[in-house]
């Protein structure tokens, strides 16, 4: 999965025009509760703006408030002018990138603004792939890191006709060992499921129903 699969298009998206004034940005941020908003030229991205950042330049300002709010243009504070994503990101990298900041603009080779990809909808991503939303039995287990093994467990997995929920492994980078963390939706043969496990050389650490 790429950055491009989860952005919201630009047609869905709320920005202001570089032109716009500091006070309209503030009125669009509250009026439509977003944590902050693309600032575009046409259809050119050149920065974005966020209410930490106009407070932050109006205490530097030392003008009055509504004079602060309907001088200044937004293209004067905007950030983030050259931080953005393009679509090939790769999904898992978004998250880091998105730490400090609630969410980038995705735009094309010509900076022409396509979207944005926000930190909630990353989160929201992650919360899938782990299926936190669903409820369901959640077995984590290792395995000695050999060729086939991920075979082996889908292989278990079809003759008990389990359903999968989420699948993540942990320590690529370790040369013996592997953690597995599956989620399953509950059925009586869990005992049945999990002894299997076992006799095919997996180390289960944990069960939990959640």
């Amino acid at each position: 999965m790429f950055a491009k699969n989860i952005m919201i298009p630009k047609s869905r998206c709320f920005y202001v025009d570089a032109n716009d004034s500091v006070e309209k940005a503030l009125q669009v941020l509250r009026s439509k509760s977003v944590d902050g908003l693309p600032v575009l030229s046409g259809e050119e991205y050149v920065g974005m703006i966020t209410h930490y950042h106009i407070y932050k330049n109006y205490f530097q300002s030392e003008l009055p408030k509504e004079e602060f709010l309907q001088s200044t243009k937004v293209k004067d504070i905007a950030t983030h002018q050259e931080i953005y994503f393009q679509g090939s990101e790769i999904f898992e990298n978004t998250l880091i990138a998105l730490k400090d900041f609630p969410l980038f603009a995705v735009v094309d080779e010509s900076r022409k603004f396509l979207g944005v990809v926000t930190r909630f909808d990353v989160i929201e991503q992650f919360q899938s792939a782990f299926g936190t939303k669903r409820p369901g039995i959640r077995i984590a287990f290792s395995s000695v890191e050999v060729e086939g093994r991920i075979a082996r467990l889908a292989n278990i997995i079809q003759q008990y006709h389990e359903s999968v929920i989420s699948l993540v492994t942990f320590d690529e980078t370790d040369k013996l060992v592997r953690r597995i963390v599956l989620k399953i939706e509950k059925r009586d043969n869990i005992d049945k499921f999990i002894t299997s496990l076992e006799e095919s050389g997996f180390r289960v650490l944990n069960i939990n129903e959640d």
